[in-house]
């Protein structure tokens, strides 16, 4: 036995009884996750992003079984039809809102030419599309899903939305490069976003033995008709930003701001 078989054994022992410990296995739930998103996004807008050319409801049975798929590997297969099925009731509703966040987008964007061009060309449309039907997935307590496919328009787009922010209609994110929305985050309705926008914790509680709190309010709450421009970081889960408040580019905030202010950078 040459040193590299003898290697390859020694990995391959060890490795067995590493992996022994797994109690489920993982492979195929994430294709199963990102192929579900990308059968929706189909099914909601046919005429765009419908590559293979199937119908609707071909769109919608397909989703509906990668989606199985992936949910029954975590639970069963009797939570996993019921957590698709109700998802599917939504889809109508997710593809009205988002309709809502095109026209945003169209209004709110003097380059945009047609509503059409934020479907075909904009990263906040796959970010935010990915973000609605996951958040609807994690607000029934699915395991991992959610975070699966936001992952997944995170990775396309550079926008990472937490799946269970809670994120009003009217939703723009100008350019979107290096956006961060954290999982408690509240935004209302009608808020425009530019790139390099976080709005994250500030610190972490934590537990005596030194673990992190899990569970708790961690990032700020942003109300309606809300401008934040590009590289501005709100953190803080008791940092609330008011209505038609403006936030200018580069600002760190980590206090609340009352509804109509305009924050800017001091210069230094």
């Amino acid at each position: 036995m040459n040193f590299l078989e003898e290697s390859l054994n020694f990995a391959e022992a060890e490795l067995e009884i590493l992996t022994s410990r797994d109690e489920i296995n993982y492979n195929g739930i994430k294709s199963s996750a990102e192929s579900a998103f990308q059968k929706f996004q189909n099914a909601m807008f046919p005429s765009h992003v419908n590559l293979e050319g199937l119908s609707i409801k071909e769109n919608l049975k397909s989703a509906c079984e990668n989606l199985i798929s992936a949910i029954e590997k975590l639970s069963d297969r009797s939570k996993a039809e019921n957590f698709t099925a109700k998802l599917l009731k939504k889809i109508p509703d997710i593809r009205r809102i988002l309709w809502t966040d095109i026209t945003a987008a169209y209004q709110g964007d003097p380059a945009a030419k047609t509503p059409d061009e934020i479907i075909l060309a904009y990263p906040a449309f796959t970010a935010i599309s990915a973000y609605r039907i996951a958040h609807e997935l994690y607000v029934m307590n699915v395991p991992l899903i959610p975070r699966i496919i936001t992952e997944y328009a995170h990775r396309l787009t550079g926008i990472d939305i937490h799946p269970g922010a809670t994120i009003g209609e009217y939703f723009f994110i100008d350019h979107g490069t290096g956006v961060v929305i954290g999982e408690t985050s509240t935004i209302g309705d009608r808020v425009k976003i530019y790139q390099n926008v976080t709005i994250g914790a500030k610190s972490f509680a934590v537990e005596p033995d030194g673990t992190l709190v899990k569970g708790i309010k961690r990032h700020p709450d942003i109300g309606n008709d809300v401008v934040i421009y590009a590289g501005a970081t709100i953190l803080g889960g008791q940092t609330v930003v008011g209505d038609h408040c403006v936030i200018g580019g580069n600002v760190w905030l980590t206090h609340s701001v009352q509804a109509g202010r305009v924050v800017i950078r001091n210069e230094e």
